[in-house]
């Protein structure tokens, strides 16, 4: 009994290991598997983008000091960010990529660039 392509159900010539009738097939297969994935994963990274561009914003050195609804009104989303740094004092910087933010009193956040 021949193998069939799980794309179009074509019987499949060749080497005894292939799943695809084509390359066609195979990329139209994969690129179906993995649709949902890619665009959360596009979705997820437009957020951190955004975040970091509207830190860049505030930052025209190294350090800054803004309002949460300075930030808020730029649309910055406080879920998004790619990781945290915690000081030797327990301080605790959010970063998006190299764009990091610090809570302080009075919904004040101290905005940094970092360089590695």
């Amino acid at each position: 009994m021949p193998k069939t392509c799980p794309e179009c159900n074509e019987p499949i010539v060749g080497r005894i290991d292939k799943k695809f009738c084509s390359d066609q097939c195979r990329n139209s297969f994969n690129n179906r598997e993995n649709r949902k994935m890619t665009n959360y994963i596009r979705n997820v990274n437009a957020k951190l983008q955004k975040n970091r561009r509207i830190l860049d914003e505030f930052v025209p050195e190294e350090k800054a000091t803004v309002h949460k609804e300075m930030l808020l009104k730029k649309g910055f989303d406080f879920n998004y960010f790619t990781n945290i740094y915690t000081t030797k004092t327990d301080k605790v910087y959010y970063f998006c990529y190299e764009m990091g933010y610090l809570p302080i009193e009075n919904d004040f956040y101290a905005i940094v660039r970092r360089h590695e």
